[in-house]
């Protein structure tokens, strides 16, 4: 099974549109927010680092994830969402075959989900990956999970 969340990047780029469009609109109508604290410095560094507080949640948040488990090796990519094409800087890429996963496990926090993958490594132990799936549709996620759980079942026999 081969799936990706390829398509979640024009929403991303929207979101970092409306972001900066909202900082350059806070900043010219910087008088309304005068009256959130006395003095104008320190309203201006609250605003500020407010959006910059943003700015990074959505970077940290927004990742390309692919999942390939065709053939006998399962691939899994977690790179950046822009720049990747360019600067390959936050690629994350694991390549294992399927008779080596021993288990898996998904959390999911309040604005973040990770797939925590437990692979057998070649001294005998195990190792332990994680990967941001925040962005994969939920419908993408089931369908992993199951291939996830027909590999450990036909691991066990």
């Amino acid at each position: 099974m081969r799936t990706n969340n390829g398509n979640i990047r024009n929403i991303i780029i929207s979101v970092y549109f409306i972001l900066i469009v909202a900082a350059i609109i806070s900043s010219t109508v910087f008088n309304a927010f005068k009256n959130l604290t006395g003095n104008p410095t320190l309203t201006f560094l609250l605003v500020l680092f407010g959006f910059i507080g943003l700015f990074l949640l959505v970077h940290w948040i927004s990742k390309y994830f692919e999942y390939d488990s065709d053939g006998m090796k399962v691939i899994v990519i977690n790179k950046g969402l822009l720049l990747s094409d360019y600067l390959n800087y936050r690629e994350h890429k694991v390549e294992f075959e399927k008779k080596n996963l021993i288990s898996y496990k998904f959390h999911n926090y309040v604005v973040y989900k990770t797939l925590v993958l437990y692979i057998r490594s070649r001294n005998g132990g195990s190792k332990k990956v994680h990967f941001n799936v925040t962005l994969v549709d939920r419908r993408k996620l089931r369908y992993i999970r199951q291939s996830l759980r027909k590999m450990i079942k036909a691991n066990q026999k």
